[in-house]
């Protein structure tokens, strides 16, 4: 049987069954092997994981022809792959998918000091022979993605600010998807870090919690720009888990340690991150994740990368018309004096990296925290609690990143930041490109 595509059996590269690979070397005498992936790269390429140097590889440097050997994990039919050995990458997106893949099974295994990906291996697929047999009855085809993906379209273009398009795209997730644990993350350029912005399905909502560059499915997703999904996941895993902590090392010894707990799972089995991308710039990750084994397919893939895209596009027009009101926003409304009957509330700022406390406890660092801080010394020496966009914007004393930087998402940051505190300090929108610093008790600023 013949005249199938990669497409067709596209399950067959979720991982689950190991694959066998026959190679022959320049002596002519063949090999047969288990391979740990064979990965779908495209509709005409499979990769496969090289992780030894062993006789397999040594025949496909002699000879670049051979077969891999599929099982579909839902029919139980076999599929011989026939190939041509194109080059191995070492780095980039392809690798990075497939060293996320591949830590995966590793752990489902129990395998991880074994499972180390060197290199992945391309491969033209030339053909794709589905061999004879009795298979079993092919699942019905899921239903609903597509219709998912419409209505979360739908929703993200009724909304009028990045508050309410975060908010469309997670109600989204469980509404139309059943996804019910995921978060967003925006990109901090600068920083090369990633901050929590928005989530749901958590004990707490983790906003304001950072990731790295690189780190975890979520900081690979955003530095290779590429999706990054698993379906066998431990607690063991390398990708499995990001780290708990956004502690800086260049943070002096007397100050407290800064950490935002992570919302993740305690102990995810799949774990799905697609970059938010628009116009060829990298704005941040929409993460999901579940308790569940193979919880998201190549089609869950397809469907999240979709809602990424509107939520990108969404999020630079959205940016576009803040810009937009800022620069024909009406002056700040008059200020109001703080109750002085209530002892003072501390806040603490650490010049060094722009952290802040409210008493002992940590609140936001970076910009944001910049931003507090400028709003409260204006607060005490000039009794201001009515700002703008457009004056943070062109204050220099901010050091804010460049224009591509979103500070609506700063803003919403420092606003749930507060808001989850439930203390003296909130922020609250009076109109487009404008809001409102409400201090409910005298403060005191100490400057570290």
């Amino acid at each position: 049987m013949t005249g199938q595509g990669l497409q067709d059996i596209r399950a067959c590269f979720e991982g689950m069954v190991p694959a066998n690979v026959a190679t022959c070397g320049a002596d002519g005498v063949p090999n047969v092997a288990y391979i740990s992936q064979v990965f779908y790269a495209d509709e005409r390429h499979v990769a496969l994981s090289f992780q030894f140097f062993n006789k397999t590889r040594q025949n496909i440097l002699a000879n670049p022809f051979a077969t891999a050997l599929v099982l579909h994990p839902h029919t139980a039919q076999f599929h011989r792959l026939h190939i041509r050995y194109l080059r191995t990458e070492t780095e980039g997106p392809l690798f990075e998918g497939m060293k996320a893949q591949l830590a995966g099974i590793a752990s489902h295994s129990g395998m991880q000091g074994v499972f180390r990906l060197l290199g992945s291996d391309v491969y033209e697929v030339l053909e794709v022979e589905s061999l004879e047999g009795a298979p079993l009855p092919s699942p019905p085809p899921r239903a609903g993605l597509l219709g998912g993906v419409r209505r979360a379209s739908e929703r993200l273009g009724r909304c009028g600010s990045l508050d309410e398009a975060l908010n469309a795209v997670l109600g989204s997730l469980n509404d139309f998807l059943g996804i019910q644990h995921a978060m967003v993350l925006m990109l901090d350029p600068a920083a090369r870090r990633l901050y929590t912005v928005a989530s749901c399905g958590y004990a707490t909502s983790g906003v304001g919690s950072e990731i790295g560059l690189g780190q975890g499915v979520i900081g690979v997703a955003a530095r290779e720009r590429t999706p990054v999904r698993i379906g066998h996941v431990t607690s063991a895993a390398l990708y499995s888990q990001a780290m708990r902590s956004s502690f800086n090392a260049n943070i002096p010894d007397y100050e407290p340690t800064l950490d935002i707990p992570y919302p993740g799972l305690a102990q995810p089995h799949s774990q799905l991150a697609v970059p938010i991308q628009n116009g060829g710039r990298m704005l941040g990750v929409l993460f999901v994740e579940s308790t569940q084994q193979l919880q998201f397919s190549w089609e869950d893939e397809d469907a999240l990368v979709a809602i990424a895209g509107h939520l990108g596009a969404a999020i630079e027009l959205l940016q576009s018309h803040a810009e937009a009101a800022d620069a024909t926003a009406a002056p700040p409304a008059p200020t109001r004096p703080a109750p002085a009957a209530l002892p003072p509330l501390q806040v603490k700022h650490f010049a060094a990296n722009d952290s802040i406390f409210l008493g002992d406890a940590y609140l936001i660092k970076g910009v944001a925290g910049a931003i507090l801080w400028k709003l409260l010394r204006d607060h005490r020496q000039l009794g201001r609690t009515e700002f703008s966009n457009r004056e943070l914007r062109l204050d220099p004393a901010l050091r804010l990143p460049d224009i591509s930087d979103n500070l609506e998402a700063r803003l919403l940051l420092l606003q749930r930041r507060l808001a989850e505190q439930a203390g003296a300090l909130r922020i609250e929108k009076t109109g487009r490109g404008r809001f409102r610093l409400v201090v409910d008790r005298p403060v005191e600023l100490v400057e570290s």
